[in-house]
């Protein structure tokens, strides 16, 4: 195993969906309809959040309403 897989922090959809401040469902939802592009692993019927892509998707939900136009 690297390092860097020994590193990542992964999350339970319940714990993923309290990062996003939405519910599980919310994040059952999204995968199913790939509504977001957010990655997720699957290994068996376990589903997991890497916690730098949560917070990645954060980010690029950023608007800056006094942004350049």
């Amino acid at each position: 195993m690297t390092k860097t897989a020994i590193a990542r922090k992964l999350l339970k959809t319940e714990q993923a969906a309290e990062v996003l401040g939405k519910s599980p469902g919310t994040l059952v939802v999204w995968r199913s309809t790939k509504r977001y592009d957010l990655p997720y692993l699957k290994v068996g019927g376990s589903v997991r959040y890497d916690l730098d892509d949560l917070l990645e998707f954060l980010e690029a939900q950023r608007v800056d309403p006094g942004g350049a136009k």
